[in-house]
């Protein structure tokens, strides 16, 4: 399911995002191409298990195999973690300040 869709039709697919603004203060007007409805998205991060947008910012690691079996951090995403939602995940966060553990690991396409 798209994190996306239009309030009137319920479109998820045929939609266009027109980003504007200075960065900080950026907004994303979207177009619905099935009902040509306009509406400016909202950004709030929220949790998506219950849509609380009293979600914490934290850091995870993204691994791809470096060398054989051997992972290595690649980059890092920031994720929202609802304190609700994601008590455990937030307490390892807090407690170690240290990018999370990737949802999934790499692994073999044999």
């Amino acid at each position: 399911m798209s994190d996306v869709l239009c309030p009137r039709c319920g479109e998820e697919e045929s939609l266009v995002g027109r980003r504007e603004g200075p960065p900080g203060d950026e907004t994303i007007t979207v177009t619905c191409g099935s009902c040509d409805l306009e509406w400016v998205r909202d950004l709030t991060p929220r949790c998506p298990a219950c849509g609380s947008d009293a979600v914490r910012p934290a850091l995870q690691s993204i691994v791809e195999k470096s060398r054989g079996t051997q992972l290595s951090i690649q980059s890092l995403r920031v994720v929202h973690l609802c304190p609700d939602c994601d008590a455990g995940q937030l307490a390892i966060w807090n407690r170690s300040n240290t990018p999370l553990r990737p949802a999934e690991l790499p692994h073999n396409a044999d």
